[in-house]
C-alpha cells in the first residue's frame, strides 16, 4: 500500500533504452533453438503449506519463491525485521489501550500468504484493467489462488468478522527488477481503524449536530458518502499516529511531510516522508478507507483509515543495512548485530566484508510477443540465487529492417561471504543464457 509500488510500470517504461548497438560484448547472432511451449503445466499441482493447487496457464511460481513460503523472517526472534515488527506492535500496544486496559489493536502476524485474486485485488476496488493485476508483475499458483502482493489482501475478512482496529503483518511476493532495494520477498506491515459516529466526535464542541456520511459529490479532498468534518478528524488521527509511530522508531525532532498519492482503496491518500539525515525518505503510503470497502464489509455505519509500510524499507533506512538480500542471510557476523536485550536499542548495522563482484553481460532478440522483463529478471533470480546483487538493461536495439529488438543486461554476481572465480560465475551465466532461450523463446546474441 505504497504509492511506488503503483508507479513501478511507470517507472519500467522510462527504464534506460538507448538506440544503439555494440554495448554488449559478443554481439553475433546464434539462433539456439525453437521456442518453447507457453508456460504453466496444465493437469499437474502445486503443493503448498499442506494444500494442493491444480496448475494452468496463469501458474508462473519459481523454486526460488517456493523456497522462502513459510520462512517468516518477521516471526524469528532477534531478526532485524523482527525487532521493528515488535517495536510497532509496543507502541501501538502501549498508546492505544482499549476497554479494560487491553489493547485496542489486534496483531495478526500469520495469516497464510495464499490468497484469492479476489481478495488481493477485488476486494480492494482494484479495476479489472488496473497494471497491479498484471501477470508479470504478481506470483500466480493459478488463475483464482496467488501469493499475497500486499497485506492489504486481508482487510476486507477482518473488517467483516467485526474488527474495527488491527495490524496485519506479513510476508508479500511480487515480481520485480533485481538490485539492492527489490526482493521477490519482502514483509508488510498495515494497519486499519474504524470510527463509530460517537467515537469520531466525542469532544468535539457540537460534535452531536455533526454526521458521518452525507450525499453530495466526490472531490480531492474528500469521497462522495463523507463529510468534510468527518473526512479531516479522521485524517488528522491517521497523521498523527503516524507521526507518533515514526517518532518512537527514529527519535524525537523529526520532520515529516505529506505527498497527495492515489490508491484504489483509499480517498484522499497520502505519501508520509520523513527527513533522515538530511534527505526526504518516503517510508509508507496512507489514507481514508473507501467507503465502499467498508460498507462491503458489513461496517456500513463506520468511517476510517489504513496504512502499510515496509518492514524491509524501514529497517534499511533504520539500521542503514545497504543490501535487501541481507536480511536473508544465515552469515553470523550480520544476525548477531541484532541480538540485543532490549527491542529499542540502538543498532548501527556493520558493514560485513564486501568481497569483489564478477560482471557478465548476456543479449538476445526479444520473442515477437509475451515477453516481460519480470520473467527474465525471475529467471536470473531461479538460476543464480542471491548471488545476483542487481541486473540493469544497458542496451535496447531496434532492428530497422527485421523491427525485431534486442535486449542487453549487465548482471552483477557477488557472494557476501566470499570471492566468486569467473569461472564458477560462467558456468551460472551460461545456465540463465541456456534457460532463457528454452523457457523464454528469446534468440541469442550471446
Amino acid at each position: 500500500m505504497v504509492c511506488w509500488a503503483l508507479r513501478r510500470v511507470g517507472l519500467a517504461r522510462a527504464h534506460l533504452a538507448r538506440k544503439a548497438s555494440g554495448v554488449c560484448r559478443g554481439h553475433e547472432h546464434q539462433p539456439l533453438g525453437p521456442r518453447p511451449a507457453a508456460p504453466g503445466a496444465p493437469g499437474s499441482a502445486v503443493e503448498l503449506l499442506g494444500k494442493s493447487y491444480p496448475q494452468d496457464d496463469y501458474s508462473n511460481l519459481t523454486r526460488k519463491v517456493l523456497s522462502k513460503v513459510g520462512r517468516n523472517l518477521h516471526n524469528q526472534p532477534q531478526h532485524p525485521l523482527w525487532l521493528l515488527k515488535e517495536r510497532v506492535k509496543q507502541h501501538f500496544y502501549a498508546q492505544y489501550p482499549g476497554r479494560a486496559g487491553t489493547p485496542l489493536f489486534s496483531v495478526y502476524d500469520d495469516l497464510s500468504p495464499v490468497v484469492t485474486t479476489w481478495q488481493n485485488f477485488d476486494s480492494l476496488l482494484i479495476p479489472a484493467d488496473h497494471p497491479s493485476r498484471k501477470k508479470g508483475d504478481n506470483y500466480f499458483l493459478n488463475a483464482t489462488h496467488m501469493l499475497r502482493a500486499h497485506t492489504s489482501a486481508h482487510q476486507w475478512d477482518l473488517l467483516r468478522a467485526g474488527l474495527d482496529a488491527f495490524l496485519v503483518v506479513g510476508d508479500v511476493y511480487r515480481r520485480d527488477q533485481i538490485d539492492a532495494q527489490h526482493y521477490p520477498v519482502f514483509h508488510q506491515l498495515e494497519a486499519v481503524r474504524l470510527f463509530s459516529r460517537h467515537q469520531l466526535f466525542a469532544g468535539i464542541k457540537d460534535g452531536e449536530n455533526l454526521q458521518l456520511f452525507e450525499q453530495s459529490s466526490r472531490s480531492a479532498h474528500k469521497q462522495e458518502t463523507h463529510t468534510l468534518e468527518a473526512t479531516k478528524l479522521v485524517e488528522f488521527d491517521l497523521k498523527q499516529t503516524l507521526t507518533r509511530l515514526m517518532t518512537h522508531i527514529f527519535g524525537d525532532g523529526l520532520d515529516v511531510r505529506w505527498v497527495d498519492c492515489y490508491f484504489p482503496f483509499t480517498h484522499p491518500s497520502f505519501e508520509m516522508e520523513i527527513n533522515f539525515h538530511g534527505e526526504w525518505l518516503e517510508v509508507l503510503g496512507c489514507g481514508v478507507m473507501e467507503q465502499q470497502l467498508v460498507n462491503s464489509a458489513g461496517a456500513q455505519d463506520r468511517i476510517g483509515w489504513a496504512f502499510g509500510l515496509g518492514l524491509e524499507r524501514l529497517a534499511m533506512i533504520l539500521y542503514d543495512i545497504p543490501d535487501i538480500r541481507l536480511f536473508w542471510s544465515q552469515d553470523e557476523r550480520f544476525l548477531k548485530q541484532f541480538r540485543v536485550p532490549d527491542i529499542n536499542q540502538k543498532v548501527t548495522f556493520q558493514p560485513l566484508s564486501k568481497y569483489p563482484a564478477v560482471i557478465n553481460d548476456i543479449s538476445f532478440w526479444l520473442p515477437r510477443e509475451n515477453y516481460t522483463e519480470n520473467d527474465f529478471y525471475d529467471l536470473v533470480r531461479t538460476i543464480g540465487g542471491d548471488l545476483v546483487e542487481k541486473v540493469d538493461l544497458i542496451d535496447k536495439f531496434e532492428h530497422p529492417k527485421t523491427h525485431r529488438t534486442s535486449h542487453c543486461y549487465r548482471i552483477t554476481y557477488r557472494h557476501m561471504e566470499r570471492t566468486l572465480s569467473q569461472r564458477e560465475v560462467g558456468g551460472i551465466h551460461q545456465a540463465v543464457q541456456e534457460a532463457a532461450v528454452r523457457q523464454l523463446g528469446v534468440e541469442g546474441r550471446f
